[in-house]
């Protein structure tokens, strides 16, 4: 993306094939296309941010629909189904990306890892010397797409040139942090240092999560278990590392963005590595715990990001105003997101912002289907316009 090698050519192939026959596919990589393309055109600005363009207006439809096929198919899950919700989650976190809406890219990262781990996409154990294989095979791996996406090149991680009395430019960052006198550091320059030795880790988790993916017997699942606490140990050294140096450095005002950004794909190694091979009953309080610093983490990048571009990030996807009454029910909703779960797909006119789901209220599976189809916000209410049947529209029938 941008001219960047994401290194994930099988994964592109795999979306692209799908797209031929899954419509929720083909709804989510039409919509990446045009709202990329919309960026490349209008650029990141304040000034994008304030005017919408038809392609981004398409972008946001394409993702509407995306967004209800896939609904549609959660309501009976199966092996095809969970691959195409998989697929179709590595499509909307690069979706929310470009839009920068990194809050709901955590969304979409936090509920991909649990299909993977509640569909169990690889082999973990139920036991100490339990080890259950992979209950569907070929599901997508979406956590080595989450890894690769941010362990690629960004404009974030390359660190600026400085230039020096005589003119010459000179690259920060030769020596490693803790060699650096403290007068000469700052969080800007250490972050390029800091960002190598991570994505150092997060190869050696892709490594790791092949050989995971491959395992047969017990007695390798537990050597493997010791790479794993080597991993995480790794990540906790990392860590620690990154907050020595801003208490030295001491620096004033927010942390750079940068920064944060290391933060956040910190927290998705550890969530991934806590995943891997693990089953027990504490494992889902401390998931738990993890998810939400991840979530407070995309929360605030995006803050920093609204406060850049002067506005919302929010430019519409979910932004809807309807001033008429739709049928008798349901008439006003206003600077919402909404999923509509409506019994004929014609009672509602699509639009911008609402996902139609068709379905009815008395059925716990499109119910189901529903709020999965939930744009990845938090769900604030439920609105319930329920009706009595009556021989006609007029407000005085029987």
């Amino acid at each position: 993306m941008f001219d960047v090698k994401l290194g994930c050519d099988e994964e592109a192939r795999q979306v692209l094939q799908a797209s031929l026959t899954d419509p929720p596919i083909r709804h989510a990589v039409l919509s990446l296309r045009a709202l990329r393309e919309d960026l490349e055109t209008s650029g990141d600005g304040p000034a994008s941010v304030a005017q919408q363009t038809p392609s981004y207006h398409y972008g946001l439809q394409q993702y509407s629909m995306a967004l209800g096929s896939l609904a549609s198919n959660l309501s009976s899950l199966g092996s095809n189904r969970l691959k195409s919700a998989l697929l179709c989650c590595q499509i909307f976190i690069s979706i929310e990306q470009v839009r920068k809406n990194y809050a709901a890219m955590a969304q979409h990262i936090i509920q991909g890892f649990r299909i993977m781990h509640e569909y169990r996409a690889r082999p973990y154990f139920v036991a100490a010397n339990k080890l259950l294989p992979a209950h569907h095979d070929q599901l997508p791996f979406l956590d080595v797409f989450i890894i690769k996406l941010f362990a690629a090149p960004c404009k974030f991680a390359d660190p600026p040139a400085t230039a020096d009395v005589s003119g010459t430019t000179l690259s920060v960052c030769l020596t490693s942090p803790h060699q650096q006198p403290v007068e000469s550091r700052n969080l800007r320059t250490i972050a390029p240092d800091m960002r190598t030795e991570l994505t150092r880790i997060a190869a050696s988790t892709l490594e790791f999560l092949g050989k995971v993916s491959q395992v047969e017997s017990v007695g390798i699942a537990l050597r493997l278990l010791s790479e794993k606490a080597a991993l995480l140990d790794s990540l906790e050294s990392w860590l620690i590392d990154l907050e020595l140096v801003q208490t030295e450095i001491g620096s004033p005002g927010p942390e750079p963005i940068s920064v944060s950004f290391l933060r956040f794909f910190h927290l998705i190694l550890k969530i991934v590595l806590l995943g891997a091979l693990n089953s027990s009953s504490d494992l889902y309080a401390e998931l738990r715990t993890e998810n939400d610093r991840l979530q407070e983490s995309a929360n605030s990048i995006e803050q920093v990001e609204q406060e850049k571009t002067g506005g919302t990030i929010e430019r519409g996807l979910v932004q809807f105003k309807e001033e008429r009454e739709e049928k008798r029910v349901g008439r006003r909703a206003c600077g919402h997101t909404a999923v509509a779960l409506v019994r004929t797909s014609g009672s509602l006119t699509p639009r911008p912002g609402i996902t139609i789901v068709t379905g009815s209220p008395l059925s716990k599976s499109d119910i189901r289907g529903a709020l999965l189809a939930a744009p990845p916000l938090s769900s604030s209410a439920a609105i319930i316009t329920l009706n009595t049947v009556r021989k006609s529209d007029s407000p005085f029938a029987a």
